[in-house]
């Protein structure tokens, strides 16, 4: 059994989350209503882990998580994700999602395209709605068709994608594409 550690963080947004394992972060989880209700929600999705000091790579990733929520432009390309367990089309599209810097969005479409599956947007945004790890994978970059705000599967749905573009600078009445 692999061991995992959580720890919650505040941030500009409210108190999130960070679950890691011995190969990188396997999970961050935005900010629900209050820090007990993120700590319950990292259990559901990581019931073995065990709320403890972050490592020095994970307290790292915490600082540039909170930096980036803080209108600052950290890209966060530096965090290592364990991709253990992610499908293949998932990690392609969270790959492509990952290139995209702050203050930048992209559509579903174009992340279909760029993968050379015109048609998939659909299956583009289920799999961004499945990301693990939200933020790390700005999957709050992606926008719908004529750059609406589309969906956004965090707590707080669009609104809280809404705030995030803000913060970045990348409103999404007005986006800048990538």
């Amino acid at each position: 059994m692999t061991e995992l550690g959580f720890a919650v963080f505040g941030t500009a947004i409210g108190p999130c989350a960070i679950t890691w394992g011995p190969r990188g972060v396997v999970g961050v989880q935005l900010p629900e209503d209050s820090e007990a209700a993120t700590r319950a929600r990292v259990s559901e999705y990581f019931g073995e882990a065990t709320e403890s000091e972050p490592p020095q790579g994970i307290r790292h990733a915490i600082d540039e998580i909170v930096a980036l929520l803080e209108g600052s432009r950290e890209d966060l390309t530096d965090i290592e994700v364990d991709w253990h367990g992610v499908p293949d089309f998932h990690r392609r599209v969270y790959e492509l999602t990952r290139a995209v810097p702050p203050g930048k969005t992209i559509t579903y479409g174009d992340i279909a395209n760029q993968l050379g599956q015109p048609g998939s947007a659909q299956a583009v945004g289920q799999a961004l709605g499945r990301n693990p790890f939200p933020i790390v994978i700005p999957c709050h970059r992606v926008l719908a068709a004529g750059h609406k705000d589309g969906g956004f599967s965090g707590a707080g749905g669009v609104a809280t994608k809404r705030r995030m573009l803000v913060i970045e600078g990348a409103i999404a009445d007005e986006p800048t594409l990538f």
